[in-house]
């Protein structure tokens, strides 16, 4: 039970003090998952972020789901998934109530430009993190260069990329099982 009350109150924290979805919040739930309390390893948060990245729904919600469900079984998916959305949910809820009172107030306005700046640092440091755990070799580069011209020079969908990265892998990179 007191590991189930620490798996809702970590993902309550990373929902409540996160901007900017759920690539910003990678950071947080690294350093939380795996360096403080040491539920999954590196290379298993690793697996854990690409798998939710695949599935639908938001990187948050799905890496929460599945780090309660790894740690915890099934009662800890769910204590994962509302311990990341019930930040979320009372604070549109007292922004629905509150702020079309403030919004044009000069302080609020300033507050929220101030956390629009540090989100795409936040990314940037998720992209750093998890590029750590990625194996350097000529193969893996070359992934990541066609994946970024295909994304950005040929406007392909990053679904696309990310299914096809996929289906390299299991042809080209993956193991023989016995």
């Amino acid at each position: 039970m007191k590991k189930l009350l620490n798996m809702f109150w970590t993902f309550f924290k990373i929902g409540a003090f996160t901007f900017g979805g759920g690539y910003a919040m990678i950071p947080l739930i690294e350093i939380e998952v795996v360096n403080k309390k040491k539920w999954l390893s590196k290379e298993d948060f690793l697996d854990v972020i690409v798998i939710s990245q695949t599935f639908p729904g938001a990187l948050a919600v799905n890496s929460s789901v599945f780090i309660g469900y790894r740690t915890c079984g099934l009662l800890g998916a769910i204590i994962g998934l509302l311990g990341v959305v019930l930040p979320s949910f009372f604070i549109i809820l007292l922004v629905a109530v509150f702020f079309m009172k403030f919004r044009d107030y000069y302080y609020v306005d300033l507050v929220f430009k101030g956390i629009s700046a540090a989100v795409p640092m936040l990314i940037l440091i998720a992209v750093v993190s998890l590029s750590k755990s990625l194996k350097k070799n000529y193969a893996n580069l070359i992934i990541i260069l066609i994946s970024m011209g295909s994304i950005l020079f040929f406007n392909v969908h990053p679904v696309i990329v990310i299914l096809l990265s996929g289906l390299y892998g299991v042809i080209f990179l993956g193991k023989k099982v016995k």
